[in-house]
């Protein structure tokens, strides 16, 4: 599947090398920092969706980190650009992730950043359980949902966190956070755009949440 035949990735591919550069141009730390507390300290597997930035950032800290994006012009310069052993580059996607779920692997945390809301309703209920199914006991997702107009040529949905909190529940994960904030961007503050920051812990062998 090329990254022109994946749902939500619409307008990514044209504008890319502009998109890299001001992704690449915000500190992930700073972008983070509703979750740094939800991030483990030692060195964990995570899966990151969305961000070669982030994937960068958590093989700093000695995380193996397995990170999809499926739009080739934004995967490979982040590639050229974070070159690290403990970062696999997968080009897959959501809703299905099938190439990631065919190795039946498992993470400490898994990040999605600015994805969700190219999913649509059905896909969500679909991407879900995928993604539930990737956390191992105990572990984390986190992911950030953008609010407000949608550039031209893109694919993005208005979602309440509600409805992504009640999928989540669904599938064994609770929510340990609901945060609302504006944009790290001057251009996107101005135009009323804004971020829901969600995360959701998966029960442990026991039956009950570490968090």
């Amino acid at each position: 599947m090329t990254s022109a035949q994946v749902s939500g990735t619409e307008g990514y591919a044209s504008e890319a090398e502009q998109l890299f550069q001001r992704y690449e141009s915000i500190g992930a730390a700073e972008n983070h920092r509703h979750v740094l507390h939800l991030i483990p300290k030692a060195p964990a597997r995570v899966l990151d969706i969305g961000s070669g930035r982030d994937a960068a950032w958590f093989a700093s800290f000695g995380h193996r980190v397995i990170a999809v994006e499926p739009t080739d012009a934004l995967r490979i310069p982040a590639m050229a650009r974070h070159p690290s052993p403990l970062i696999e580059w997968l080009d897959d996607s959501l809703p299905d992730l099938v190439r990631l779920r065919a190795r039946g692997e498992t993470f400490d945390l898994v990040m999605l950043t600015a994805v969700w809301m190219h999913l649509d309703q059905t896909q969500r209920q679909y991407a879900m359980p995928n993604l539930a199914s990737l956390i191992g006991s105990g572990g984390t997702i986190t992911m950030t949902i953008r609010h407000g107009p949608v550039p031209p040529a893109r694919r993005m949905f208005e979602i309440p966190a509600e409805e992504t909190i009640a999928l989540a529940q669904a599938h064994g994960l609770r929510c340990v956070l609901n945060v609302a904030s504006e944009s790290r961007q001057e251009r996107n503050r101005a135009a009323g755009i804004t971020w829901t920051n969600l995360a959701f812990v998966k029960a442990d062998a026991s039956g009950s949440f570490s968090r």
